[in-house]
């Protein structure tokens, strides 16, 4: 596995397919920043609350200039249940094999459990917040809504 990502470093380019099976690329985000949030699993308890915390506060989100993708190693027809039931109106990033999760050095939990942690990437690619709960899923949209303040600050 690859370090840790941290701020201040360059994110790989991301180019996976969603739950539609677009393929979702990094470099055409035009200078926008993402939200990108790896989580566990889809439709369990903390990933349903995480996912419907970004869904409440997704105008929030695009009016700071983000984009929202989450990533899991779920597949296509999962990401797309999980969404439908949800009523999730981002795309959900189907990470074959944990490819991207290895690459941005995502930790595992006891070396099983796939970990929870959202980057806020600016619109050049660089990391500019990164926050790693378990356990506290909702914590994400706010933390990602407060680094997104910064940046509009900055």
């Amino acid at each position: 596995m690859a370090p840790a990502l941290a701020p201040g470093d360059t994110v790989p380019l991301i180019a996976l397919p969603d739950q539609a099976g677009t393929v979702r690329r990094s470099d055409q985000l035009d200078g926008k920043a993402l939200v990108l949030f790896f989580y566990p699993k889809d439709d369990t308890p903390g990933c349903t609350m995480e996912a419907c915390a970004f869904r409440d506060s997704y105008a929030d989100l695009q009016g700071l200039g983000a984009a929202v993708w989450g990533v899991s190693g779920d597949d296509a027809a999962s990401h797309r249940r999980f969404a439908n039931r949800h009523r999730l109106p981002f795309p959900l990033l189907v990470d074959a094999g944990n490819r991207l999760r290895k690459a941005f050095g995502v930790p595992s939990v006891l070396g099983l459990l796939p970990g929870r942690v959202t980057y806020v990437i600016d619109g050049q690619g660089v990391v500019r917040h990164v926050f790693n709960n378990l356990l506290d899923g909702p914590a994400h949209r706010r933390e990602a809504l407060d680094a997104l303040r910064g940046l509009q600050g900055s």
